[in-house]
């Protein structure tokens, strides 16, 4: 009786699956579907991996704009375990996809325009290997050496240092917003259009707000500190309370872009949070530079209701902390808070550590180092002697090596290893 003949592309599919690192899964997962259920990009949703929740293979344009809310969306939209087809947004536009929710993880795979081998192929394998998948991401998680959670968190910690500084913003905006309809200086009609207006420029701000983020460069004092007045003025022309700004010397050392960005956070959350107490008719905020760190005071005249204790300061305290500096709050009843906070220009350096995993060439290399002292495209190429499009070339190499989807995701796993 002869024997029957196994699928062997199948199994070695499966084999190479079951042995890839996590940087290469989704790639060895499309691979091993693809002659079954077809597509144009696979992508993979997994809160195991907190550093790196997307795991993706396949057309650029979807993998590279894929965003997290997207998926969250898709998969708070799904019935139950099974696949599921039918159109979700993704990448920024309505696509065909096919879905799978992984239970005991709650990770979430899409296969974005589905095209399947057999009008009725059965979803027994695509269960299977998405299972063997899931659970292979949890062990390996499990089992992450150093430094693989050093580069996570890294990760991690340049996503919520963007989240952080975005609610920020949101926060000053609607706070203004709300001060301009409420005013009792403007009739019905002007605060329409004062509020108007300021949602404009709003939203202006938030689109260019990413290429601001991702190019981590250094900023003259003088210019953050301007930028801080420019985002708090509409808020002080309509709350009724007096915000004074005590400029920084002219001289001041530029600061890191990490810095300037923080900065400017910590003082809108403090006076935000300054400005709900009632009793507060001035705030005062004053930067200064000892050559090695950034120093902030912020100070109000209320009755010292706020405390240390007050969950917005207490996260503001984190952010301080995340860039090794320190905050201390003075705060006398009657006499109102004062806050000092002090931000290192030069945050701790380590000797850089083992990149040889990434498999990177020399002059990808050296990019990923002049991407983590800070520098732009245009100042790359320029000391490179090469032109724009080839860093951009390499850049788009790196973050397929690098597995991260964005300059500021490459410079903080480069940061992880030791690259300033």
């Amino acid at each position: 009786m002869p024997e029957p003949e196994l699928p062997w592309p199948l199994l070695r599919a499966v084999a190479a699956l079951a042995d890839a690192p996590l940087a290469e899964i989704a790639v060895r997962l499309r691979d091993a579907l693809l002659p079954t259920f077809g597509c144009s990009a696979l992508v993979i949703f997994t809160e195991d991996c907190t550093g790196r929740p997307q795991k993706k293979a396949g057309a650029e344009e979807i993998t590279s704009r894929v965003s997290i809310a997207e998926l969250d969306v898709l998969r708070g939209a799904l019935p139950d375990e099974a696949p599921w087809q039918g159109e979700a947004d993704i990448a920024g536009q309505a696509r065909q996809v096919l879905a799978l929710r992984h239970g005991p993880s709650n990770a979430l795979l899409v296969l974005t325009d589905p095209r399947l081998a057999e009008p009725d192929p059965g979803f027994g394998l695509l269960e299977y290997l998405w299972d063997l998948t899931a659970k292979r991401i949890r062990e390996k998680v499990a089992d992450a050496p150093p430094s693989y959670l050093l580069e996570s968190r890294a990760a991690s910690a340049e996503r919520v240092r963007v989240t952080a500084e975005l609610t920020d913003l949101h926060s000053t905006t609607l706070e203004t917003l709300l001060a301009a309809l409420r005013s009792n200086a403007l009739d019905d009609a002007t605060a329409r259009t004062t509020a108007t207006n300021l949602a404009a420029k709003a939203l202006v701000a938030l689109r260019s707000y990413s290429d601001r983020t991702t190019d981590l460069v250094e900023e003259p004092v003088v210019r953050a500190f301007e930028r801080l007045r420019e985002d708090l003025r509409p808020l002080t022309s309509f709350s009724g309370i007096e915000v004074q700004f005590i400029e920084p010397p002219l001289n001041g050392r530029a600061l890191p872009g990490e810095v300037a960005h923080a900065a400017r956070a910590i003082v809108r959350g403090l006076v935000l949070a300054m400005m709900e107490q009632p009793e507060v008719r001035r705030v005062r905020t004053q930067w200064d530079c000892d050559g090695e760190n950034l120093l902030i005071n912020v100070r109000d005249d209320g009755g010292g209701a706020l405390t240390t204790d007050d969950p917005g300061i207490a996260r503001l305290d984190r952010r301080v902390q995340a860039l090794t500096g320190q905050m201390r709050m003075d705060v006398m009843s009657g006499w109102g808070a004062d806050v000092f906070v002090s931000l290192p220009l030069d945050l701790p350096t380590r000797p850089p550590g083992d990149v040889a995993a990434w498999n990177l060439a020399a002059r990808e290399l050296e990019v990923l180092q002049l991407l983590a002292a800070g520098h732009r495209n245009r100042t790359i190429a320029s000391s490179m002697g090469i032109s724009e499009n080839t860093v951009k070339f390499h850049v788009r190499n790196l973050f397929k090596k690098l597995d991260v989807g964005s300059r500021t995701e490459a410079i903080a796993l480069a940061h992880s290893r030791g690259m300033r």
